[in-house]
């Protein structure tokens, strides 16, 4: 079963679902499903406060369990994508190579264009070659998105080197947190 909310952003109405394994979906421009639920849960409830976090500039990352369901490749993808730092950017070609992958920065740009974890598994710090705008399916909307979530975390790196950004250490571990995939129960 998938149980769903709508959760209001400085972007405009983000659609959050959760299947058992974790949060499943994150996107600006899905529609639930025809089986999905919409109903109280506590997963979604902690998306949504990290997510106004995030957006305050108190948050560079979300301790969340994630349902992923794509490719292997797909799936290197975008834990590489957890991987980059907040505030920073990486290309495609760049992104390619450290997967060991150097000619598939065109199949990176795909495994980000099929991400459905929009900011908890951050694509928008995916650019194009010399720092150009380019991905998010080509939509202007969506290029504004991440222009800024770009924008916001540019803005709050700086802040914090310059002394004048929140203490990471207030969150929860103690540390700038990293949202990860879903693991398989051991048995």
């Amino acid at each position: 079963m998938i149980v769903f909310c709508e959760h209001p952003t400085p972007l405009g109405m983000l659609l959050l679902a959760r299947d058992e394994k974790g949060l499943c979906r994150a996107s600006l421009t899905d529609r639930p499903g025809p089986a999905w639920r919409r109903e109280s849960d506590a997963l979604l409830a902690a998306a949504c406060a990290r997510l106004d976090e995030y957006f305050a500039g108190r948050r560079t990352g979300f301790e969340l369990p994630l349902s992923e369901t794509g490719t292997d490749f797909q799936k290197q993808v975008w834990a590489a994508l957890r991987a980059i730092p907040y505030g920073q950017t990486r290309g495609y070609g760049r992104l390619a190579a450290a997967l060991g992958r150097p000619g598939a920065a065109r199949a990176v740009g795909g495994a980000c264009r099929a991400n459905p974890l929009l900011i908890f598994t951050p694509c928008h710090r995916v650019v194009g070659a010399g720092g150009a705008l380019v991905g998010f399916g080509g939509k202007e909307r969506l290029l504004d998105a991440k222009a800024f979530l770009l924008a916001l975390e540019r803005q709050n790196a700086l802040d914090e080197a310059a002394g004048g950004g929140y203490d990471r250490k207030k969150q929860a571990g103690g540390g700038p947190p990293q949202t990860t995939a879903a693991q398989p129960a051991s048995q």
